[in-house]
């Protein structure tokens, strides 16, 4: 019974689902192309021996980038498959590999687009990341002998229990599963909890961010464009809602003139709408596209483009945690740790929960209540050199202390691979 209603569910769903994606591209028009793909339609591939990875959109797929690197080296005669499920998703993808992997939108969770999607592409395994699993899919990969795995798993307290909140559809889906490598040991309880099986703790591939020298490079260019000897505070990945608090604290704190504020939207069919927030507060603003020096009365730039945050990270002398200001769960407070910068999170981090407590307790963060105490850290932090340094000296350790997931990863998902095929042949 909890298939068909499922599969009843989706149904009903799924037109509704192609409405959304046309509303969506009103902003985003990348939504609506390849539609015939979210229904398992797809251009010919050649026949080839395929590694296929689900990275739904940007934080996933930069998070499988040295897991995409490590699977090139390690299977070298395998094409390696990028499914989406956002354009901003998909772009990260060229960005970062180019036509070096293949990729597609991942289709809905209907029983035909599933069933078309794994004997269309016939991948050889699986690694779906962090949290999507969806049921019917991962029951048709298990039919056709795909051993499928949940890498750097992650599961918030808030989304154990929506999930328990649908024991039968959970168990369901996580029953199809290979295996489950959990980014920490309270993520692999959450898991086994809702009835997962060889839940392993791999930790977080985030961690070996390599630093391209092209981003480096880039942020000190920034550096000299926006101002060498001007304050620059980077708010990064920001969520709507979030700005409105950083550019009213920043009218109203007394905030140092010369501070430069560099808003980084998370998504880019907001880049405007930031900008007319920051000049309806009566404050001169500027933007990355205009490819120009920042003059000294501007107090805000809109970073509006894409793939460019590690330079604006390396711009920075201080970071604002995009996405932990509101009940967003924050963004990833690993990369400007990475960098040596001193970080500043809200009161939302459930989605890097040990990476926030860890770096906090390390010293290469602090945490405030808002957006308004975000800024009054900040201009305490930009006065004390020293303790801007060492803020910085401590992420940079911090990441590292928590490098080689990538390594754990791969080689428990090849013993993970041949078991399930183990089970398999009987």
């Amino acid at each position: 019974m909890t298939r068909f209603f499922y599969a009843l569910a989706w149904l009903v769903v799924a037109p509704l689902a192609v409405v959304r994606l046309y509303w969506r591209s009103r902003k985003q028009p990348g939504y609506v192309e390849r539609i015939g793909e979210r229904f398992g339609r797809y251009d010919a591939v050649p026949d080839a021996p395929r590694i296929w990875i689900h990275a739904v959109s940007v934080g996933e797929t930069r998070a499988a980038a040295p897991l995409v690197e490590a699977l090139a080296t390690t299977h070298p005669g395998h094409r390696i498959l990028i499914t989406h499920m956002t354009p901003t998703g998909r772009a990260t993808g060229v960005e970062l590999f180019g036509e070096r992997i293949e990729r597609a939108w991942l289709p809905y969770d209907l029983g035909f687009a599933v069933r078309a999607f794994v004997r269309h592409f016939r991948p050889a395994m699986g690694i779906v990341m962090e949290t999507e699993i969806w049921p019917r899919l991962l029951e048709e990969c298990a039919r056709e002998n795909v051993p499928v795995a949940l890498a750097n798993a992650r599961l918030s307290e808030r989304s154990a229990s929506r999930y328990a909140s649908f024991p039968g559809v959970t168990r369901w889906a996580l029953a199809n599963l290979a295996g489950i490598a959990a980014q920490t040991s309270v993520d692999a309880k959450r898991f086994a909890e809702l009835g997962a099986h060889d839940v392993a703790i791999t930790g977080n591939v985030k961690f070996d961010l390599d630093v391209p020298a092209d981003a480096a490079a880039r942020g000190r260019e920034f550096r000299q464009r926006f101002g060498a000897d001007r304050p620059v505070w980077v708010a990064g990945s920001t969520r709507e809602g979030e700005e409105a608090l950083l550019l009213d604290a920043l009218a109203s704190e007394n905030t140092p003139a010369d501070v430069l504020l560099v808003i980084v939207p998370r998504h880019p069919q907001r880049f405007d709408e930031v900008a007319a927030l920051a000049t309806s507060r009566g404050l001169a603003v500027a933007r990355r596209s205009d490819n120009a020096p920042v003059a000294k009365d501007v107090r805000v730039l809109v970073g509006d483009s894409m793939g460019e945050m590690l330079a604006y990270y390396a711009a920075a002398d201080v970071v604002l945690m995009g996405g932990s200001f509101l009940a967003y769960g924050s963004q990833n407070l690993i990369e400007p740790a990475a960098l040596g910068k001193p970080v500043i999170v809200g009161p939302s981090t459930f989605n890097f929960e040990q990476a926030a407590d860890g770096a906090i307790a390390s010293g290469a963060a602090i945490r405030v209540i808002d957006a308004r105490a975000a800024l009054r850290e900040a201009a305490a932090i930009q006065r004390d050199r020293a303790r801007r340094e060492s803020m910085g000296a401590k992420g940079l350790a911090f990441v590292a202390a928590h490098r080689g997931a990538v390594s754990r990863l791969t080689a428990w998902l090849a013993a993970t691979v041949e078991a399930s095929r183990a089970r398999a042949r009987g």
